[in-house]
């Protein structure tokens, strides 16, 4: 779980659980300068898209993240490209997998949220000050991506979902529950932007 960094740039989408219409319809985030896979990574299989997802599933809705995760991980078995990562919390060593990667979709669980609340946003790399040895937000994680191996996704979105309760226990809060289908609905439809092939 982390607060909403300051590195996040304007939002992309915002939507309250109970409504899901036409809003949930803009892009995932507009094409940046496409990179070459550096050297480093070159015998690392390239992933279209990373979920990478955060949350202990011991704190109630705090493990939102690695649920929606889980099931992304089912529902897009069939597609090769996509690659599902969950950790309690997000740590440097993650950057080479978001360095190999051509797009990332992180997930997290946020107390600055109304509870049930849904947040989708465009990110960007963190400033290098920002940058901690320990554990990481997703724009720090994206600024080590750059620092140690010179590549970053072509798109970086960052989906949160407001926490009603953090409780020591496994199970989610009324509001985190009546949230998860517009939650998977909003994840199902940002991945498959995101695997979409740009046109030239």
């Amino acid at each position: 779980m982390h607060f909403l960094s300051s590195s996040v740039s304007k939002p992309m989408l915002s939507s309250r659980r109970d409504h899901q219409g036409a809003e949930t319809q803009q892009d995932a985030g507009e094409d940046t300068e496409t990179q070459e896979m550096p050297e480093n990574l070159m015998s690392t299989p390239w992933v279209r898209c990373l979920i990478l997802a955060c949350g202990n599933t011991l704190r109630g809705d705090d493990g939102i993240g690695p649920f929606l995760c889980s099931w992304a991980g089912e529902r897009f078995a069939g597609e090769p490209g996509v690659q599902t990562i969950a950790r309690q919390q997000w740590t440097p060593d993650l950057a080479q997998d978001i360095a190999n990667a051509e797009s990332v979709l992180f997930i997290d669980c946020a107390v600055d949220l109304g509870p049930g609340q849904l947040l989708l946003r465009q990110i960007k790399a963190a400033p290098p000050a920002a940058v901690s040895t320990h554990h990481s937000g997703a724009a720090e994680l994206l600024r080590l991506a750059q620092d140690l191996y010179n590549a970053t996704p072509r798109r970086a979105c960052l989906l949160t979902i407001g926490a009603g309760s953090v409780d020591l226990g496994e199970e989610f809060s009324a509001p985190m529950q009546a949230a998860i289908p517009n939650a998977k609905g909003l994840l199902e439809l940002t991945l498959r932007q995101l695997l979409r092939r740009p046109t030239v």
